[in-house]
């Protein structure tokens, strides 16, 4: 039985058709630039690669060509369910969830948690429901993994009127990333994760660090928003909050351009001047630019110092897992943070990370130091695995809606 997963975003539509029990992909694409009167999706099926225009450029059409291809490849018949990606489910979803009218009321609940992702999750549910009506479908939240956090990690020094009334706290997001290479991390090293302590690098233009502890997250970079933690492609990372007021006053600019300059303007792009892209930023720094060894530079450091401040929350390290387009395939990022982890016993074996990219995974740390491993993620297949796993819940009698 195949599962849809379904990645909604303000003008974007990722899917992927995934087979559970193989990891086969039968089918996925992007849809893009939604709202514009250019927008298209392409398709990748197991002929090749086609694209479709999108005159209307809304989900709808978007699901419809979907549903086109389904029809083609003569599996329509045989989804069984479809699987959502949604940014913030709050507190109350610490698992995914059978979507009702009541969980969509609770996703629509958490939009001012973020103004930016929820919206397009709950509009791409509504398109997906009105086009596959028949399937169970499924929300997968990116904070739901990081509800098993102790108060002393979620919490911030702030009045508790802000947390009990408005939700003030840590939730931490990419959660089904760092789950799922959690899970791989453990199978690569041949111990069960429940023994295991694990920092996790996921690593893309937003990025975070997570200290897993027997599978559990502990602690993570990322905070009440995808804003918090490290420098990533646009977004600042930790800034003073005094910052606000403070560049408000001297730029005559609103809490709302100040924040949306923080996450749109600044992290390697802003450092660089040039761009958000490691690639390209490896590259200038090679070549001599300031801005991008800068920035590059910046990136590592303040990455070595939050994966050793989640020894912290662990105790002890057992491994060290990169992951996500950057960790995936910057050899030179990751020697750099191995290179300032010493104080954790980290190394790297050049050889061994020089070939770990473009889709090679697996140590490249040399024995006798903890492990240090690349991992491949997979968002779309651990949303597929979830969204199966509630389905058996709810066959069961378990439940599995909150």
């Amino acid at each position: 039985m195949w599962t849809l997963v379904l990645n909604c975003g303000s003008s974007s539509v990722k899917f992927a058709l995934l087979d559970v029990r193989s990891g086969a992909v039968g089918l996925s694409g992007l849809a893009e630039r939604l709202g514009s009167g250019d927008a298209s999706a392409r398709l990748d099926l197991p002929g090749g690669r086609r694209s479709v225009a999108l005159p209307g450029g809304t989900y709808a059409e978007a699901f419809a060509v979907i549903a086109g291809a389904l029809d083609e490849l003569g599996v329509r018949g045989d989804v069984g369910a479809v699987g959502h990606r949604v940014v913030h489910g709050g507190e109350r979803f610490s698992v995914p969830a059978l979507i009702t009218p009541e969980v969509l009321d609770a996703v629509r609940a958490c939009v001012p948690l973020a103004p930016l992702h929820n919206p397009a999750n709950i509009a791409g549910i509504e398109a997906a429901r009105a086009a596959f009506p028949h399937l169970p479908q499924v929300a997968v939240f990116d904070t739901a993994f990081h509800q098993s956090m102790p108060e002393v990690a979620f919490r911030y020094a702030v009045p508790e009127a802000w947390y009990r009334q408005h939700g003030v706290r840590r939730y931490g997001f990419h959660g089904t990333s760092h789950a799922f290479v959690a899970a791989e991390a453990a199978q690569v090293l041949g111990r069960p994760l429940e023994d295991l302590n694990l920092v996790t690098a996921h690593l893309g233009n937003g990025c975070s660090v997570c200290a897993v502890a027997g599978g559990r997250s502990v602690d993570t970079s990322m905070g009440l928003t995808p804003l918090e933690g490290l420098v990533m492609g646009t977004r600042s990372g930790d800034v003073d909050p005094g910052l606000h007021d403070f560049i408000a006053r001297q730029a005559g600019l609103s809490l709302s351009e100040v924040t949306a300059a923080l996450n749109r303007e600044s992290g390697l792009l802003g450092l660089s001047g040039l761009s958000n892209d490691m690639r390209e930023l490896e590259e200038a720094a090679a070549r001599g630019h300031a801005g991008a060894r800068l920035a590059v530079e910046a990136f590592v450091y303040r990455l070595a110092k939050q994966m050793a401040g989640m020894a912290v929350a662990l105790g002890r390290v057992d491994a060290l897992v990169f992951t996500g387009g950057i960790g995936e395939n910057s050899a030179a990022v990751r020697g750099a943070v191995l290179a300032r982890l010493g104080v954790l016993g980290a190394a790297v074996d050049p050889a061994l990370n020089a070939r770990a990219v473009r889709g090679e995974s697996g140590r490249i740390s040399p024995e006798g130091s903890p492990p240090a491993l690349v991992i491949n993620t997979n968002e779309e297949l651990m949303i597929a695995r979830q969204t199966q796993d509630v389905l058996a819940g709810q066959a069961q009698g378990q439940g599995g809606t909150a």
